[in-house]
């Protein structure tokens, strides 16, 4: 168990919720631990009582109590493992050593889970110990639909040197999408601040993220900076294109929002547009006429890490998945066509 902590919400973090503010501090901590935490009184926000629903506001203490160390094994009823998931969540590896796991994390597939969510990759993580005695622990997170590289940590020091590389954007991602249309110029970057906007539902279903011009980011509460570089790489005539994207902040939702700000959707992502873009007047949206998957064509493609052991650098690549190679298939590109790197040059 760690000891308690105090630390201050800086400027970036403010208006954050004070759950989702915690999970990316520590990816491996339960949405039921946090709210049992509040409950009990542990967890407090400059020395008084909350909920897992404050909105936090720069400048605060949060004293945090003492938290088991990622993979450590608590209280409560354990993930039960079924022969079929363990085969299927094995068959994710893509890299392995003794300190670290990577997988190429399927479509559908959630990171961790909530309180009704028990089919997980944090989960079902118990299938992953291979011959060490403690499951291995998330270091950063995916959405739901988007597939591609997950790191886990096999250690305790790796877990905290990978954690602190990915805090500290000494990591490098590589996304590959299909969007809307054909951005303009072909090789740019995106630098609208983004605000959650709240959803309909009563633990906040729906959320996203708002794109604000970088000026307004100091006036606007809860508003973040965020960056990113694009590649436009091949395109079907005015349609559509195969799109590389490297987030350089890790903002919520930061690839699809602003993607969707400069008119150019994630294919299948219907929260950002990627789903009903108006048709060119021959039946020609979002979908390209129906010819192919309604699912969002996002995929973390390559993660560039300082090896927490030996200090080498690694790289990891993951195929795309089956709706994403159908669609390239149908356009006549194959995965070879793009640079591992195609931002090396700039």
């Amino acid at each position: 168990m760690s000891g308690v902590q105090t630390l201050t919400i800086g400027p970036d973090d403010s208006d954050q919720r004070l759950d989702r503010w915690l999970k990316r501090q520590f990816p491996h901590l339960a949405q039921g631990r946090i709210e049992k935490m509040c409950r009990k009184g542990e967890l407090r926000v400059d020395g008084g009582r909350v909920k897992a629903n404050t909105r936090l506001q720069t400048g605060q203490q949060v004293r945090i109590p003492p938290l088991p160390e990622p993979g450590q094994v608590t209280s409560g009823p354990k993930t039960e493992v079924t022969a079929a998931d363990a085969r299927m969540i094995r068959d994710c590896v893509i890299y392995k050593d003794d300190q670290v796991i990577a997988l190429n994390k399927p479509p559908g597939l959630p990171t961790q889970g909530g309180s009704k969510q028990t089919r997980h990759v944090d989960g079902l993580a118990e299938a992953l110990k291979f011959d060490l005695e403690e499951k291995p622990r998330l270091v950063h997170r995916l959405d739901k639909d988007t597939s591609g590289v997950l790191l886990l940590a096999r250690t305790r020091a790796a877990a905290s040197a990978l954690t602190a590389s990915m805090r500290h954007k000494e990591t490098r991602k590589i996304y590959w999408a299909l969007v809307a249309g054909v951005p303009t110029p072909y090789l740019g970057e995106i630098k609208y601040a983004l605000v959650k906007a709240p959803g309909h539902g009563k633990g906040g279903e729906g959320e996203k993220m708002m794109a604000l011009h970088p000026r307004e980011v100091d006036t606007v509460p809860g508003a973040k900076r965020a960056h990113t570089l694009y590649a436009t790489l091949y395109r079907i005539a005015g349609r559509a294109s195969w799109v590389a994207m490297e987030p350089l902040t890790g903002r919520t939702h930061q690839l699809r929002a602003h993607m969707a700000e400069i008119g150019h959707p994630i294919i299948g992502d219907g929260k950002y547009g990627g789903s009903g873009q108006e048709n060119l007047g021959d039946g020609w949206g979002a979908q390209l006429g129906g010819i192919i998957s309604k699912k969002l064509h996002l995929h973390a493609r390559m993660l560039r890490f300082e090896h927490p052991e030996t200090k080498r650098e690694v790289t990891i690549t993951a195929e795309m998945p089956e709706h994403m190679k159908h669609s390239w298939d149908t356009f006549g590109w194959t995965e070879d066509l793009a640079a591992e790197d195609p931002f090396e040059a700039l």
